[in-house]
């Protein structure tokens, strides 16, 4: 397939790597590369990308973009999303072609998840 300017990275700020990186892990099995102190990549994640250390966090609110990931089992990655450490900030709703939730991970960076069924 060609990826031509198809989008290949995405990067986001988070004030605490660590507690990101854990909670990225443990909630959706990402892996991890670190790139000194400051930055560090993922992958296993449908699409690659990295977190390098900043005070600032990516909120609807602010005008950010929104990622969203897929799930087939909402109820249940809602779960290991709060026992991973996240903050649900909107609960479960839907939307025409499915149902969705947005969360916030320990970073403060806002993400969704949603699922057709």
């Amino acid at each position: 397939m060609n990826m031509q300017n198809h989008i290949n990275y995405v990067e986001f700020a988070a004030a605490d790597l660590a507690q990101t990186e854990r909670f990225f892990n443990h909630a959706f099995a990402w892996q991890f590369e670190h790139y000194g102190p400051d930055y560090i990549a993922f992958s296993n994640a449908g699409l690659e990308g990295g977190f390098y250390r900043s005070d600032l966090a990516a909120s609807t609110a602010n005008g950010s973009v929104l990622v969203v990931l897929y799930s087939s089992e909402l109820e249940l990655i809602k779960e290991k999303v709060l026992q991973a450490g996240g903050v649900i900030s909107k609960e479960i709703f839907s939307f025409p072609g499915g149902r969705r939730f947005h969360f916030i991970e320990p970073s403060g960076n806002e993400l969704a998840i949603w699922s057709d069924s």
